[in-house]
């Protein structure tokens, strides 16, 4: 039986170690444990108790070996400048053997047994002639590996629009995979300035509240639908998921009426309890592919904001406020 430790190393990076003695360790402590070859020094950022069974379960984990010491602390902080004054000297290299390649960043194994270079290039590139040269430079084991454009901000990081560092480079662990959808699913208009992100892909946090809009959604009648009120026949332009509100139009007199969910659910004969969506007992869902979700994707149940803002004339025609971005 395992005890496993989560060990967080430069730009995030995440891995699970064996505290096979069951030494005493504390969260956020620095750390040596066992590396490919060699040894390297991270931080604890999981401690046993709080990681899945499922995580660790038939996985072979290389060794924690012990709690670092001040000196091998202190190690790591020239390592970390090590890097930067070879970044330097990368570049030059980079450029003497006119390689289409764009060095990103440097991460030393603690025992400085290997040396890895992170770069971005549009195409592969043969960069063996860089390495035989490097090899001889820095007197270690070189690594160059090609990363994408998100993998690329979060090593470089920065701030997003809304002020904080951005998400990938602190504190998510894995990128999923984000589509037009996830906007759209939530009311935004297409525009890229606003949904693309500082690597130049969609943002990460458009999956954040997606879950919440496709389940809410589920319950509301779409966009287009006709609907009789105590006003006469109308027809649904809009709806604001966040302040309950369904707006209808009625085209005989040219008349706005504002409705409740509960107010259009009474005129439907329509029990909203009956409506689960994706919420199980009451819990929500956060996985993101449960059935409403499978719906919406597969085209089975529409989702009333999805290409409906770039195409409703009425927005303008009858001076009516489009959501806001």
């Amino acid at each position: 039986m395992t005890n496993p430790i989560q060990v967080e190393f430069k730009a995030l990076r995440k891995e699970y170690f064996d505290n096979k003695h069951n030494l005493n360790i504390k969260l956020g402590e620095h750390v040596v444990v066992q590396a490919e070859s060699g040894v390297d020094l991270g931080k604890i950022c999981l401690t046993p108790e709080k990681i899945p069974i499922h995580e660790v379960e038939g996985r072979e984990l290389r060794a924690f070996v012990r709690v670092a010491n001040p000196d091998e602390i202190a190690r790591l902080s020239e390592n970390r400048n090590e890097e930067e004054r070879a970044k330097s000297v990368v570049k030059q290299k980079i450029g003497e053997h006119g390689l289409k390649m764009k060095l990103v960043d440097a991460e030393y194994q603690f025992d400085r047994k290997r040396l890895v270079f992170f770069f971005t290039a549009d195409k592969r590139v043969d960069f063996r002639n860089l390495v035989r040269d490097l090899a001889g430079l820095f007197k270690t084991r070189i690594e160059l590996r090609q990363i994408g454009v998100r993998d690329e901000a979060k090593r470089v990081s920065g701030y997003g629009p809304c002020g904080k560092e951005l998400c990938c480079s602190s504190h998510l662990t894995e990128f999923k995979p984000i589509t037009t959808d996830f906007a759209k699913d939530q009311g935004l208009q297409l525009n890229p300035t606003k949904l693309t992100g500082l690597c130049g892909r969609l943002k990460c946090c458009l999956a954040y509240e997606r879950d919440f809009y496709v389940n809410t959604l589920s319950k509301f009648p779409g966009v287009g639908a006709p609907i009789k009120t105590s006003k006469g026949a109308g027809e649904i332009k809009h709806i604001d998921i966040i302040g309950n509100k369904i707006f209808v139009h009625h085209h005989k007199d040219d008349e706005w009426e504002t409705l409740t969910l509960e107010d259009v659910a009474k005129i439907l004969g329509i029990n909203l309890d009956d409506i689960g969506g994706c919420s199980v007992n009451g819990d929500g869902c956060s996985s993101g592919k449960c059935s409403t979700h499978d719906k919406v994707e597969d085209g089975e149940m529409q989702n009333p904001l999805k290409d409906f803002m770039e195409k409703d004339p009425y927005f303008d025609n009858h001076n009516f406020p489009r959501p806001k971005n």
